[in-house]
């Protein structure tokens, strides 16, 4: 057991920027590289990691600003901290990169309190489940019709995981004839008894949305993500209300009022909430919370590792994305990931979040 008051003593970030298998791209977006900027928070004798996806930049503003708030503040008082890092990016504003960088260093302090106290991070938060359903998502709009149904059937086939997701909208909705194609080949490549979803990263407009889905009804696709801009509230509500497949967003949300504002708007069927954007741990209970209060199960978008042992603590949960880019680089840099197969991971029984960080391996792809 910790002594009755262990602060925090340090924290430390470093900035990882690891090269994409091939050429990914969704509706709106392009990327040869992804980069993990990664946490390390200190305190009696114990270290918590916890990590964003992030330009390399959000470190400096962990050290600088972050780290400086929570230091001295004690390991179990993790509110307190949590409260502590919204002062200190009042100025420089509380959304964007610096809530990437704030959810960071959260859930790194939640991982050291956990391996502090010596139980696994999900009952820690108190579990509602021993396991989390998983959907594989990639599936980009530069892949090949070979490409495509490579990873789908790998996720479907070989590690029997029921929901599948890919990307459409390319372009910004200037390829829908490519895209319906995708859709057709996407169900041929995992057949009937697998889930289909769709993300078009806000690439359609309003009515165009609606016809995609309708000309491909015979596909039953049962998730459509980001129909329209997730800005657009009254977009993604009409689209809600002409579709039959589930109407998500709310992956860049970064705040508890953005969240509030899209449940209250009637524009989501299910809430997403990204566990390394949204102001970590802590701010995804509140906004769990939100989201129940309005009748809505939360989503969890990508970083699956650090997102596992939260949606197990989440009443309201229904899925993790299993996500491409994040599962090759979680599993290069840790040991302890996790099993998907069968379409579930279950969180580890090991103190914290069950990991531990491969330096030697991450240090290839520092680049800072």
């Amino acid at each position: 057991m910790p002594a009755a008051s262990t602060p925090v003593t340090a924290v430390r970030a470093s900035a990882y920027t690891v090269p994409t298998d091939a050429p990914e791209a969704d509706g709106t977006y392009s990327w040869d590289s992804t980069t993990l900027v990664l946490v390390e928070a200190d305190g009696g004798g114990k270290s918590g990691l916890g990590w964003t996806y992030a330009p390399a930049p959000a470190a400096a503003l962990v050290e600088g600003l972050l780290g400086p708030a929570v230091e001295g503040i004690d390991v179990l008082d993790v509110p307190a901290a949590a409260a502590a890092m919204a002062r200190a990016v009042r100025n420089p504003g509380r959304t964007g990169m610096a809530s990437y960088a704030v959810s960071a260093v959260d859930c790194a302090l939640w991982d050291l309190k956990a391996r502090l106290l010596e139980v696994p991070l999900h009952k820690l938060l108190g579990a509602v489940r021993d396991r989390v359903a998983v959907y594989g998502s990639g599936g980009f709009t530069t892949y090949t019709e070979g490409q495509l149904r490579e990873q789908l059937q790998g996720w479907a086939q070989e590690l029997h995981i029921p929901r599948v997701k890919i990307k459409i909208g390319q372009d910004g909705g200037t390829h829908v004839a490519r895209d319906l194609d995708r859709i057709r080949q996407a169900r041929a490549a995992v057949g009937p008894g697998t889930e289909l979803f769709v993300d078009a990263n806000g690439g359609y407009t309003v009515k165009q949305a609606v016809r995609v889905l309708r000309e491909v009804a015979d596909e039953d696709v049962t998730w459509f993500e980001e129909p329209v801009s997730s800005d657009d509230l009254a977009g993604l509500r009409t689209v809600r209300a002409a579709v039959d497949a589930d109407v998500a967003a709310g992956e860049y949300g970064t705040g508890l009022q953005y969240f509030q504002r899209m449940c209250g708007a009637g524009a989501v069927d299910c809430l997403q909430a990204d566990v390394s954007r949204c102001g970590g741990i802590s701010e995804w209970l509140r906004v769990a919370a939100v989201a129940a209060a309005h009748g809505l199960d939360v989503s969890g978008h990508c970083a699956p590792h650090l997102s596992a042992a939260v949606a197990a603590a989440t009443p309201n949960f229904r899925h993790l994305e299993w996500f491409h880019d994040h599962v090759r680089i979680e599993n290069l840099f840790f040991d302890g990931t996790l099993d998907p197969d069968g379409g579930w991971v279950r969180p580890g029984k090991s103190p914290g979040n069950g990991l531990s960080f491969r330096s030697t391996d991450a240090g290839h792809y520092r680049v800072r």
